[in-house]
């Protein structure tokens, strides 16, 4: 089996190597503190702080299937003359006959199905007129029937069939032969490439002009869901915090974090940083233990209902140094200046300009030398999607657009200091926190 070194995986799975390897250190340490498990509230092998997690419970409603009706009720309209791109004009606009989606998280935000992606193509076809379409192996069809939220047409395809043959006869039986087929981003090239040769009488292009507007506005019931699991982040990162011992290294709290979305039951998990590896802004493997003066910074998150949280706190454990105050007291001031500039109207480019002014013009500058990275990713049912907050990017801010703002400052063989939330572009005036507040201080991350 080949292994992947985590320097070289992009930016989302290098994140997720380091999540996945404290979670599977946490299991080997503390089996009954599994991910989901049904954790004993008052368990005994967690610190005090952990007593008062509790689970969401019915706090959290789930999409119904009038919603994901709604959701594709919402592509046929743009696929009638979908803008080229999210900033795109009407007179720039593509007009699509299908679209078609392999496992992924486009799949549940149309359909409510979770799929995992094999080898076996699970396929769906949402016609700009017309019906949707599964295309599921023969021998799943239970198993996929049982997750249907909405009353789709599931044809079936044997091992020796070509599903995407069938996907291409589906099409046909709606009179459906000709025209331009979107294809989401996420779906393999086999998938794709196997479709246009069963299907060669049809132009391919792009899916994002539909999906990427369908998926980046969200509703009030979406922004719900993800105010939950910031608060159940804010509730986990506060009782690490709390419960920080000098000697334990960043697994010893990537473990903690683990845990306590577990006795949530709550897939999530955490980035772990100490002292001058938090200089890099994915760490390292080099491992780390908490001393006197440490930066600790945590960066992660969970899911309710699939949407998910990234929220990033940085505290010193003991008395910070000047230098590292003045760091944080600029990114906080720049994390000020991206909420304020995050509105409505605006090119998606100057969110980033707003908060990197703020560091450049406090001595940590030019450009990407100290702030090492773009200063937001679009966030929902994936921890990042479109749209993204980077230098450049033209993307029209649209009323429930929603955003990580994560400024930081990285001293190589020092310091590192993030400080990141998640907001909500709104119908008037600056950006809205869907996390509680920003961090008050250094020594109080949490308000």
């Amino acid at each position: 089996m080949e292994t992947r070194h985590p320097n070289n995986l992009p930016d989302q799975s290098r994140r997720r190597f380091f999540q996945t390897a404290g979670a599977l250190s946490a299991l080997a340490i503390v089996p009954r503190l599994a991910i989901g498990s049904d954790l004993p509230e008052g368990d005994q092998s967690l610190p005090p702080s952990f007593s008062a997690l509790k689970r969401l419970g019915d706090r959290v409603h789930p999409i119904t299937p009038d919603e994901f009706q709604q959701r594709i009720e919402r592509a046929h309209q743009l696929m009638a003359g979908a803008p080229l791109a999210p900033s795109g004009s009407p007179s720039q606009a593509a007009k699509y006959d299908a679209l078609f989606f392999a496992p992924g998280t486009s799949l549940y935000y149309f359909t409510g199905i979770r799929w995992g992606l094999s080898e076996r193509l699970v396929g769906l076809v949402i016609p700009r007129s017309g019906h949707p379409v599964l295309v599921v192996p023969a021998f799943e069809e239970g198993r996929l029937r049982e997750k249907l939220h909405l009353p789709i047409e599931v044809r079936i395809w044997q091992e020796d069939q070509s599903p995407t043959k069938i996907a291409a006869a589906a099409l046909a039986d709606q009179n459906i032969r000709t025209g331009r087929i979107g294809i989401e981003e996420t779906a393999g090239f086999t998938f794709f490439d196997h479709l246009r040769n069963a299907a060669s009488t049809f132009e391919y292009a792009s899916a994002d002009p539909v999906t990427i507007s369908c998926r980046a506005h969200k509703s009030a019931h979406e922004l719900e869901l993800m105010r939950l699991a910031c608060d159940a982040t804010f509730d986990v990162f506060r009782a690490t915090f709390a419960s920080l011992k000098e000697g334990m290294s960043q697994d010893d709290i990537a473990h903690l974090i683990e845990a306590g979305f577990a006795k949530m039951n709550l897939h999530g998990g955490a980035l772990v940083l100490l002292g001058a590896s938090a200089a890099l802004p994915h760490g390292t493997l080099q491992p780390q233990k908490l001393k006197e003066g440490d930066v600790v910074l945590i960066d992660g998150g969970c899911g309710v209902e699939g949407y998910a949280s990234d929220v990033t706190r940085t505290s010193v454990y003991g008395k910070p140094s000047e230098k590292i105050a003045r760091a944080f007291e600029l990114v906080r001031k720049s994390q000020d200046a991206a909420l304020d500039a995050a509105r409505a109207g605006r090119l998606s480019g100057t969110v980033d300009d707003a908060a990197r002014g703020v560091i450049v013009n406090g001595g940590y500058g030019p450009d990407y030398k100290f702030f090492t990275h773009r200063l937001g990713h679009g966030i929902g049912l994936d921890g990042h999607e479109h749209p993204y907050l980077v230098r450049g990017s033209k993307t029209v801010l649209e009323p429930g657009m929603t955003f990580s703002n994560e400024p930081g400052i990285y001293i190589p063989g020092e310091f590192g200091i993030r400080c990141e939330d998640d907001m909500v572009i709104t119908a008037e005036g600056p950006g809205q926190l869907l996390t509680a507040g920003f961090a008050p201080s250094l020594e109080k991350p949490f308000a």
